[in-house]
């Protein structure tokens, strides 16, 4: 009994030491998790929503962590989940310890640099997201012996080199998305042992070679996209015969060859097939039908030839087709184009693309029988013949037809107002004629018109005021008559061509209404009588009255266009002098106005000066200097007389009177010739607006997906996108749900039409419909000020923000007194501070702005600024002025000086960020001064603690609370103000200053002079 007594009493023992054992090696394999996950979030530089610095802490296990998922076994970590976090930082090799990993994401993120080779330890891993980030370097070797590794997402980054060989050895590889890369080199054939491959999309890269057949004779592929890199030779047929694949998307290579005449008999369940822009060339099988699940068909862009299948109308799914440029023909059977017919029976159309192709042939009757789905229909450059059948009035859906440059006769149907809907209507380049329909009213979402180069005759319809959208109008080479008064209410217009007509009549006063047109031409036609003084173009850039019957003086108000490039007023009847007012113009390039009736000194200055003598030939009394091939200007005898005696007598005297003044005056010249250069360089040219369409732009932002959204402010929200040609753009997506919505659209599109200057972002264009209104601006990619102020990995040192500040103040100058209406911005602040990729800093949002009558006046309003940042007066009383950005300027220098935002925590009604500045000057100014900027004991801390003296003391005089005195004390209108400050604070001595602040004030210090 005693042994067995023992022995029981042993087993316990044995038992109890094996679970505490156990027990201890639970603990031990948490820490080591633990562990690695704290090193992961110490190589994290940015989290932007304090997601991992509030909630990985040491005090709650791990596995209750945000992102975290543990086994219910054994405890350890399995899933790694950091998607969508806005992080920022490089990927710790200790994550290699989190062995029991199987799933793990970054996806869309700021994680950077290359992937570690400890991560090569986690053999468990199944699933793997690296998209949407920055990583750089090779894709890694050790990819291809994660054995269980069955999803493998690295798109949208900066990986370059090949695919590794390796990846073939994965034979649960199911996913492999490579997107979006600069990867280069051929596709390994080794991918064609991954036999459980789904999903493959390698689009967007560096790719040679050719597609290999062992990719294209997997079984399982339901998706395969390649498009984009530079694939050459022949697509493998067995790519054709998978009865498991969905997709198929080729386009952008090189690849040439023929279908296979089977192309669609074995695809039960493809669905988009993308060849466009390669070089196939051959027929269309028409076996192409049979692929019976096609929702979109796009050979684009290739050699294609022969007819146009009939059978394409037996894919009853398909939603869009583009043939577009080939050599592609009809049916020589008939005149009549059969294949469009046969489409109708595809009532899920909405896009057909069979432009650029030598068709020969009419457009059917039947036209009209497709199903209201169908909203684009094209069919440019085709040889059309025969007229516009109308029942193509019942596409009451239809919101673009391009029938441009065609064969097309007869007249414009009465029943085009069907298309209730249509948004741009291209007829341009046929034979159309008759007058144009009063039926085209009913259009009222017309945004485009092109009717030019036609035979249209009698006049503009009187109706045409009512089209409210309309941005672009092409009437020009038509035997068109008359303008109606209601024409000048289009306030919309961009774009206007009336030119090659028999217009008559005078030009209304109203054509000021025009405020954001930028082209307008009026050439060669019958109009007449005064141009009286035109205002409010400030958007007009190409300017042509030519060939024309107007008379009288030239405006002296054009020379307040300050965007113009091109004006030519040559062949009419003006008289009297060249206006001296043309000279201001700065972006001007052409300048004509020859074969008039002109007279007087041609005005030397601007791009009239570097005009050549045909610009002004035909003007009998013009005169000038010989190079302009016109007479000189004659002065009286008396003046001969007088400038005799003078040579003779007085000469010695004034040429000491000029010494005495060039001494006076040269440090003055000196002082402003660099300020004049930068002034003449910030001034840029209007940008070239462009028709962007909804559509665009959701393709752009990938349908205004999160992982684009770059920003949110009060009255919408910003996405990064990328349009068709390449062009990187911001896209400001307004809230119209929200009151003021409409009305800061409104206002932004009235001030950015009329402004142009480095410092300001740029419209490229805008969308607006009834629902849905849009800005597209150029896109900074540096960010806002506001987030090299406040996070943790980005830094602006003090020269850094110096430069953004003069920067700032010469936007505010132009705006304040570079216009020929001053604009208040109203909402100056970090957020709104953007920089470019040269960190040249641009102010944006002008959702609040306010145009001014003149440069004293004011204005009041119900819309309330930025909380901190806005004027006493804005604040109370709702009185808007210029000294009120001067107010917000001077908070935002101490702002950027003492990295503390005025709504700090740290201020209360007793004590804001003013008040704590300026407790702090003279004497402490390094006690309120960002500490990144300045150090105890560093070197030229005396002379770093001037300049900071120098500027808090201008944002003091910029901030304070009476606006009269504001205006003299601190007026921040030029680069110069903020340099000055600075020169006088080191009192001109350049040993004082630190290293940088001579050239980034811009001025040679040795010739300021202090005013």
């Amino acid at each position: 009994m005693e042994i067995a007594a023992f022995f029981f009493f042993f087993v316990l023992l044995l038992v109890h030491c094996l679970m505490a054992s156990s027990a201890v090696a639970v603990r031990t394999n948490i820490t080591t998790d633990q562990s690695a996950l704290l090193a992961l979030k110490d190589h994290i530089t940015e989290d932007p929503h304090k997601i991992l610095a509030s909630n990985w802490s040491t005090s709650t296990s791990v596995c209750n962590w945000i992102g975290i998922i543990c086994g219910a076994k054994h405890h350890r970590v399995t899933t790694l989940n950091l998607a969508h976090m806005g992080l920022s930082g490089t990927i710790a090799p200790q994550v290699g310890n989190l062995t029991f990993l199987s799933h793990l994401s970054f996806r869309n993120n700021n994680f950077h640099g290359s992937l570690p080779n400890e991560l090569a330890a986690l053999r468990r891993l199944e699933n793997v997201s690296f998209g949407l980030n920055v990583f750089s370097g090779v894709l890694p070797s050790w990819l291809g012996f994660l054995p269980k590794l069955q999803e493998l997402y690295a798109y949208t980054n900066s990986f370059e080199g090949s695919i590794p060989e390796s990846l073939g050895n994965i034979s649960s590889l199911k996913v492999l998305h490579l997107s979006e890369n600069n990867l280069s080199g051929v596709i390994p054939k080794s991918l064609g042992n991954c036999t459980s491959l789904e999903i493959i999309h390698l689009d967007d890269n560096k790719f040679t070679g050719e597609v290999p057949l062992e990719i294209a004779a997997l079984q399982n592929l339901t998706e395969v996209t390649l498009a984009n890199n530079s694939l050459t030779n022949h697509i493998p047929d067995a790519i054709f015969n998978s009865s498991k694949i969905e997709l198929i998307s080729l386009y952008m290579n090189q690849l040439s060859g023929y279908l296979p005449l089977s192309v669609g008999n074995w695809l039960p369940n493809l669905k988009v097939l993308y060849l466009w822009g390669n070089e196939l060339e051959g027929t269309i099988p028409s076996s192409i039908s049979n692929a019976s699940m096609l929702t979109e068909l796009e050979f684009g862009a290739n050699n294609f030839f022969g007819s146009i299948p009939n059978t394409l109308g037996n894919l009853r799914h398909l939603e869009r087709l583009n043939l577009v440029s080939n050599y592609l023909t009809r049916d020589s059977s008939t005149l009549e184009l059969s294949f469009i017919s046969s489409l109708a029976n595809c009532k899920n159309l909405t896009t057909i693309v069979l432009g650029d192709n030598p068709l020969n042939g009419t457009l059917p009757i039947s036209l009209g029988n497709f199903s209201n789905s169908l909203v684009e229909f094209v069919m440019f450059n085709c040889n059309l013949k025969g007229s516009i059948p109308t029942g193509i009035a019942n596409l009451s859906n239809l919101m673009a037809l391009h029938l441009e440059e065609n064969e097309l006769v007869g007249s414009i149907p009465t029943t085009v107002g069907g298309m209730r809907k249509i948004q741009g209507l291209y007829l341009q380049h046929n034979r159309l004629q008759g007058s144009i329909p009063n039926s085209i009213c009913h259009l009222r979402n017309l945004a485009e018109l092109f009717l030019n180069h036609n035979q249209f005759l009698g006049p503009i319809p009187t109706c045409w005021g009512s089209f409210s959208k309309l941005q672009k109008l092409y009437l020009n080479s038509n035997k068109l008559t008359s303008i109606p008064p209601s024409f000048w209410s289009l306030t919309e217009i961009l774009q206007i061509n009336l030119s090659s007509n028999s217009l008559s009549g005078h030009l209304s006063l109203d054509i000021g209404n025009w405020e954001h047109v930028t082209e307008m031409d009026l050439s060669w036609n019958k109009l007449s009588g005064d141009i009286h003084a035109i205002r409010g173009l400030c958007s007009l850039v190409n300017l042509s009255l030519a060939h024309n019957k107007f008379q009288g003086p030239i405006p002296q108000s054009f020379g307040m266009l300050i965007s113009m490039e091109n004006l030519d007023l040559s062949d009419n009847y003006f008289s009297g002098e060249i206006p001296k007012s043309l000279t201001k113009l700065k972006c001007l390039k052409y300048f004509n106005v020859s074969f008039n009736r002109l007279q007087g000194e041609i005005p030397f200055g601007g791009a009239i000066a570097q005009s050549s003598a045909s610009s002004f030939t035909g003007n009998q009394a013009l005169c000038g200097p010989p190079q302009l091939k016109v007479p000189p200007c004659e002065t009286s005898n008396v003046g001969q007389s007088t400038t005799t005696i003078i040579v003779r007598y007085i000469l010695p005297t004034m040429i000491a009177i000029i010494l005495a003044l060039f001494l006076i005056f040269a440090l003055m010249k000196r002082r402003t010739r660099d300020a004049k250069q930068k002034s003449q360089e910030d001034l840029l040219p209007l940008a070239t607006w462009r028709r962007i369409t909804y559509l665009e732009l959701e393709q752009a932002t990938d349908g205004f997906s999160e992982s684009n959204l770059v920003g949110k402010g009060s009255f919408g929200s910003v996405y990064r996108g990328t349009l068709s040609d390449g062009t990187s753009v911001a896209v400001k997506v307004f809230n119209l749900n929200i009151e003021g919505g409409f009305k800061s659209f409104e206002a932004e599109c009235d001030v950015l039409g009329c402004i142009r200057h480095r410092n300001l972002v740029k419209i490229i264009s805008s969308c607006s419909s009834v629902d849905f209104k849009a800005l597209v601006l150029e896109y900074m990619p540096k960010g806002s000020l506001e987030k090299w102020l406040y996070s943790h990995n980005y830094f602006l040192d003090m020269i850094e923000r110096l430069n953004v500040m003069i920067d700032v103040a010469s936007s505010l100058e132009y705006l304040h007194h570079g216009c020929p209406l001053p604009v208040a911005h109203c909402d100056l602040k970090p957020s709104n501070i953007l920089l470019n990729k040269d960190m040249v800093a641009l102010v944006s949002d002008f959702g609040i702005s306010k145009f001014l009558g003149n440069e004293d006046s004011m204005t009041q309003t119900m819309t309330l600024a930025t909380i901190g940042y806005m004027a006493p007066e804005y604040g109370s009383r709702g009185i808007i002025s210029t000294r009120g950005d001067v107010y917000s300027y001077g908070i935002l220098l101490m702002e950027t000086f003492t990295r503390k935002n005025p709504t700090d925590e740290m201020f209360s009604e007793e004590m804001s960020l003013k008040v704590w500045v300026k407790q702090s000057l003279p004497l402490s100014v390094i006690e309120v001064i960002d500490a990144n900027l300045l150090k105890r004991g560093e070197e030229n801390l005396n002379a770093k603690l001037d300049c900071m003296l120098s500027i808090m003391q201008l944002a003091m005089s910029c901030s304070i609370e009476a606006p009269e005195e504001r205006d003299y004390n601190g007026e921040a209108h030029a680069s110069a103000k903020l340099a000055g400050s600075l020169r006088r604070s080191f009192s001109c001595n350049k040993a004082n200053l630190p290293a940088g602040i001579v050239d980034i004030c811009r001025i040679d210090c040795s010739s300021y002079v202090v005013p």
